[in-house]
């Protein structure tokens, strides 16, 4: 996945405005599992995707297969400052 906003769908887009409004959390593991709401995510897929990418990670330690708060990193809030807050 490119970091590049263009390049993010809005699939993508959503999840990294879920992560930034503090409703995500990631299951810590080699690739980490996203629920938004208390809901695992529908695409998986995406979510490892953000993570290898280094837009989100986890916002405190934890031990393997447990969940984290998630949160956007500096590279996922500059890909995020080109969308609008209502897009």
């Amino acid at each position: 996945m490119s970091t590049h906003p263009s390049a993010l769908s809005r699939r993508a887009i959503a999840m990294l405005k879920a992560v930034g409004a503090g409703r995500a959390e990631l299951r810590c593991s080699c690739e980490p599992d996203l629920r938004v709401d208390g809901l695992s995510c529908c695409d998986q897929n995406t979510a490892h995707d953000l993570a290898r990418a280094g837009l989100i990670r986890a916002a405190t330690p934890v031990a393997r297969g447990q969940w984290s708060p998630a949160e956007l990193t500096d590279a996922g809030h500059r890909a995020l400052d080109v969308f609008p807050a209502a897009a």
